[in-house]
């Protein structure tokens, strides 16, 4: 038997909304190995964003799922980050099914994500950035209307100190946001690009207008 005739229909339908998804071009998204016991169907994509990163990503799946995408019709694969290139946020998307639903879920799918990046000092200082972080979320998906429900997160703050030969390294803050919410329905297509805006938030990259294409950033020092 053929192995996609396996995966339910709504699982299809969602990996075929998110290679619909439309992200910023200083985002490299690339398919990663999808966690296997979280749920019996799941996808997991992975993002990166560089100061001057502009090549595009693509989005493969693991498994029976890959044959949902077309090859022939999916961008390139995004290069090795160059040597100058300086890494300003990395993230993780997961999309977990579970046809017979889940009642900690309220449905039958779950999106699970974590975004990670280092700020500046001042910033990294401020007791209102976990609310900051959360807002971002939240605001991202409002402006993408992506329809969602029982979401819940936690957002912590990383300070990297260096002692002894490391000495002269200054203090670093890292700040990661762990979030899951319930997307409405199967067609998760906003659901990824809301998430992509915020990890381009995170990474420091001023919002766009729609239509206007984006010039490399390049973090300030």
């Amino acid at each position: 038997m053929n192995a996609l005739a396996q995966v339910p229909a709504d699982f299809l339908h969602a990996l075929g909304t998110l290679r619909k998804a439309k992200c910023r071009s200083e985002l490299r998204l690339a398919e990663i190995p999808a966690p296997s016991r979280l749920a019996p169907y799941a996808v997991a994509l992975g993002a990166e964003v560089f100061s001057r990163s502009t090549r595009p990503g693509r989005t493969p799946v693991h498994g029976p799922a890959a044959m949902a995408f077309s090859s022939e019709n999916t961008p390139g694969s995004p290069g090795a980050a160059d040597d100058e290139d300086d890494e300003l946020a990395t993230g993780r998307f997961i999309l977990l099914h579970d046809p017979d639903g889940s009642a900690v879920w309220d449905g039958e799918f779950r999106i699970v994500t974590y975004i990670r990046a280092q700020l500046e000092a001042d910033m990294g200082n401020d007791a209102m950035l976990g609310s900051v972080a959360w807002t971002w979320l939240v605001d991202s998906l409002e402006n993408h209307s992506a329809q969602y429900r029982a979401a819940g997160g936690t957002a912590t703050r990383i300070l990297s100190e260096s002692f002894g030969t490391l000495a002269e390294r200054p203090e670093t803050i890292d700040i990661e946001l762990r979030a899951s919410w319930t997307p409405a329905s199967s067609d998760v297509q906003a659901h990824l690009e809301a998430w992509c805006d915020m990890v381009c938030t995170f990474a420091g990259l001023p919002p766009l207008p729609p239509g206007v294409t984006p010039l490399p950033n390049r973090r300030l020092t």
